[in-house]
């Protein structure tokens, strides 16, 4: 008994073009965050684009509290404050606190823990740590390159001289802490 050879229909086309295999590729964040604290990992949940659309209503306090089994949480730009108000108060306060006029640790909660360090044990400026004037704060100016990070500058005036005060906020937890200061 003899077989049959199979129809012509039945043989595989070979016009068609190859079917690819899924390929997934990590792209890395276009802008690291500036920070010192190799103890604390940040984890970033879900990035959005730079103009995300406002999400209607603050999310609930309890979302930024940290729990035991992740550390600080990345917080979007809709999930945060003015960062020209959280500028205005961070630069006073550190500005106040470098002048005796307050005590430091009110900055503690602000700042990453390495640049409280460097504060707390840097010698103080002599335009700071001289004389009772108060320091005066000009508008502060904030740029926003990346969601979540605002940098910000203003001009401190304290008995008649003037000095460039910048700084980097990151929004981590739900409030802006700054990360880096510079102080001319």
């Amino acid at each position: 008994m003899t077989t049959a050879p199979p129809p012509a229909t039945a043989r595989p086309r070979t016009d068609a073009p190859p079917v690819r295999a899924f390929r997934l590729t990590v792209v890395p964040t276009p802008q690291p965050p500036v920070c010192d604290e190799p103890a604390l990992p940040l984890v970033r949940h879900g990035v959005t684009p730079p103009r995300a659309p406002h999400r209607p209503g603050p999310r609930p306090r309890e979302l930024h509290q940290r729990t035991p089994d992740f550390g600080p949480t990345w917080s979007s730009r809709s999930d945060l404050p003015d960062p020209a108000l959280a500028g205005r108060r961070l630069l006073l306060l550190v500005l106040e606190g470098l002048a005796d006029l307050r005590p430091l640790a009110q900055v503690q909660r602000l700042t990453a823990p390495t640049l409280y360090a460097r504060l707390t044990g840097r010698r103080r400026p002599a335009w700071c740590a001289g004389g009772t004037a108060p320091v005066l704060l000009g508008p502060v100016h904030v740029c926003e390159p990346v969601d979540g990070v605002a940098e910000i500058s203003a001009v401190a005036r304290r008995s008649g001289r003037a000095h460039a005060v910048a700084a980097r906020l990151e929004g981590i937890d739900g409030r802006w802490r700054c990360t880096a200061l510079q102080i001319g």
